[in-house]
């Protein structure tokens, strides 16, 4: 799937509220891949081509809840309104715990590593609704054209 697909659209996905979380817009190198149940196989976020040492930006504000290493691997988590947490991984983290951060804020830089990765690095970011993994691109606001109505003030 390319990064310039727009993704369908389900009908439990709020409106579009996040930017993407490396600049310039990334190659999407997996796509989102939902478990059968909690504890099934799948994919739960997507792996973004990055190149090492490049910055990973917060995808929207919200509150730093986690930023350190687990399972190995350098991980920021980030609570946002509206329930959703997104996660950013394998990452060198910048912020800490109790951060306030702003949409595009740099959290860290990306490292290499990331274990199915097909180019020199991948950021895997994911993003929860509560206990729920969704597809972080149905949240991707995407340019729109403004039209105003003509005045004859």
């Amino acid at each position: 799937m390319s990064a310039a697909a727009a993704p369908a659209r389900s009908a439990t996905v709020d409106e579009p509220r996040f930017t993407w979380p490396l600049s310039p817009t990334p190659a999407v190198t997996r796509g989102f891949e939902p478990p059968a149940d909690a504890y099934g196989a799948g994919h739960r976020g997507v792996d973004l081509a990055a190149a090492p040492g490049q910055q990973a930006l917060a995808a929207g504000p919200g509150v730093v809840v986690f930023a350190g290493t687990l399972a190995g691997r350098g991980v920021v988590s980030v609570d946002h309104e509206g329930g959703l947490r997104t996660t950013y991984e394998p990452v060198t983290p910048d912020v800490s715990v109790g951060d306030q951060i702003y949409q595009g804020q740099p959290l860290g830089t990306v490292l290499a590593g990331h274990p199915g990765c097909t180019v020199a690095a991948c950021l895997h970011w994911g993003v929860r609704r509560g206990d729920e993994y969704v597809n972080p691109l149905e949240y991707i606001a995407t340019a729109y054209a403004l039209r105003l109505k003509p005045w004859d003030g």
